[in-house]
């Protein structure tokens, strides 16, 4: 019996992480910190990585001292790997490499021995920068002059808006918002806009979760001419 109790109390551990959220940047390479306290080896034990923000979660499986590929998030192969020569030392960190927007989310780092078990989980935003609002010209609709602007590249998903030259939102119509495997985002918003002292009107996308805003201000120098030129300044 004191033998028994010896062995269960040596596979009693605690695993930890870092607790501040991880930002990172679409296309790098990042490290998910997980260790064992104390710090006694994990290469005997399991080591999952899991991705709570999908149905099918797992990220990466170590057991049996090899890697386990089955049921691992399609999106994930070939990009994950823990460092096993650290693995002695309690260390199980996940390096990620070629960070896309669907890494996004609450990262569960399980590890299992033989008599217990215990996990830490880590959130992770993904952030990139898209490209500057691009507009085009529609020609005349009813109520004056349509308008379209396009951005792309982005995560989180931002936010289109259209401003007159005082700086004073436009109504606008709704904006179109589409996905790329990689899980950033493009998007479109429509504008009708009226004849004004000025004829200048800006295009800002704009992301507050990542502090991050674009803008592109157009004129249109013959505003009701049957084929409008357009003027992109800034």
């Amino acid at each position: 019996m004191l033998l028994h109790f010896c062995l269960f109390s040596s596979e009693k551990f605690e695993v930890l992480g870092q607790t501040d959220l991880i930002v990172a940047v679409a296309g790098d390479d990042i490290i998910l910190p997980c260790f064992l306290k104390p710090n006694i080896s994990a290469e005997d034990m399991t080591v999952d990585w899991l991705n709570l923000d999908f149905l099918d979660s797992r990220v990466y499986r170590y057991q049996n001292s090899k890697i386990i590929r089955e049921d691992q998030i399609p999106s994930y192969i070939g990009r994950t790997l823990l460092f096993k020569e650290e693995l002695w030392r309690g260390n199980t960190s996940l390096k990620l490499t070629r960070v896309q927007g669907t890494d996004e989310g609450h990262y569960k780092c399980f590890i299992k021995a033989k008599s217990w078990y215990d996990d830490f989980t880590i959130q992770v935003l993904v952030k990139a920068v898209g490209s500057k609002p691009v507009v085009s010209i529609e020609g005349h609709r009813e109520g004056g002059m349509g308008l379209l602007c396009e951005s792309e590249g982005w995560h989180p998903e931002p936010e289109l808006v259209w401003l007159d030259s005082k700086r004073v939102h436009l109504s606008a119509g709704r904006p179109e918002t589409h996905r790329d495997v990689k899980g950033l985002y493009r998007v479109k918003l429509h504008v009708i806009v009226q004849e004004t002292d000025t004829n200048r009107f800006t295009c800002r996308v704009q992301q507050s979760r990542i502090n991050e805003k674009l803008e592109t201000e157009v004129y249109l120098p013959r505003f009701f001419c049957s084929r409008c030129c357009i003027s992109m300044l800034g």
